[in-house]
């Protein structure tokens, strides 16, 4: 009796400990991860002065406004947020649709060269982007695109497009085909069952997808740089303004970081759920 009583309790026991291991390893991660936010907020609300102190504060010494004030004077940041929103919305729309359709392809056809355009989408994600930017320079140089925002949006085309493809495929592949030829028997036409059965199932991972291209367009640095004089610069490259020959200003740089993070943040916000949908959406059952 005192055996069989003993062994339950030794087991809840292990299985504490063990839970309690994982959360602290959970923790560990989130303290490691959200580090950089943190000093980041920190340092753009606390006054100039102390974001150079050579012995700084873990913790806030001061709150102030004025290293925003400064962000906002230092150079025309609206015209750089703004120019990335088109480049990103656009290639986030242009992606999409082109994916999609790539996808749907690439996973219900059956056409001759199949395996080599899976491949090839494999072997652009694994070429660094650092090695393709003399290429796309005078590719764009020709086509008369350098300096202009659609030269832009072509570019990141090309490193986002594979991974939207190669994404979606895998949404699309564990959409049981026998709901589309269910809604066909219906009387639906093949669009029609994409649009009505597929296309309503698909939608969180295009979600998903779209969040990742939108964030890499965004956040995106060289391309953005060597492609772009100044009066075209978008909000990653508007940030350098704030190193010089007389130093680096840490503070407006870091209030600029800041601003820079709110359209991801609220971006975030508003498609959380279906981000959430769109991680777990290869559970669908045939």
């Amino acid at each position: 009796m005192t055996s069989t009583s003993v062994a339950p309790t030794g087991g809840r026991a292990r299985r504490g400990k063990s839970k309690l291991g994982w959360n602290l390893l959970g923790l560990l991660v989130f303290l490691v991860a959200g580090f950089p936010l943190y000093w980041m907020l920190n340092t753009a609300f606390k006054p100039a002065k102390d974001a150079i102190d050579p012995d700084p504060s873990l913790f806030p010494t001061g709150f102030t406004l004025d290293n925003f004030r400064r962000a906002l004077d230092i150079a025309d940041f609206w015209g750089p947020v703004g120019r990335s929103l088109i480049v990103s919305l656009a290639v986030v729309v242009i992606g999409m649709v082109v994916g999609v359709l790539a996808a749907l392809a690439i996973s219900r056809f059956a056409f001759r060269g199949r395996k080599v355009v899976i491949v090839g989408i494999l072997a652009v994600q694994m070429i660094p982007l650092v090695a393709m930017i003399i290429p796309i320079f005078l590719l764009l140089n020709d086509l008369e695109q350098y300096d202009k925002l659609t030269g832009l949006i072509i570019t990141y085309l090309t490193f986002i497009l594979p991974f939207t493809v190669w994404t979606l495929r895998g949404f699309i592949v564990n959409i049981p085909r026998e709901l589309e030829e269910a809604a066909m028997v219906d009387g639906c036409s093949r669009t029609g069952a994409f649009v009505r059965v597929v296309f309503p199932l698909l939608a969180p991972g295009m979600v998903a997808t779209s969040v990742y291209g939108f964030i890499q367009a965004w956040n995106e640095y060289i391309y953005a740089l060597m492609l772009l004089s100044q009066k075209n610069q978008t909000a990653t490259v508007w940030l350098g303004n704030f190193t010089t020959k007389h130093g680096t200003e840490y503070a407006p740089m870091m209030a600029g970081a800041t601003m820079m993070a709110v359209p991801i943040v609220v971006l975030f916000l508003l498609v959380q759920r279906k981000m959430a949908a769109g991680l777990t959406a290869g559970a669908v059952k045939g």
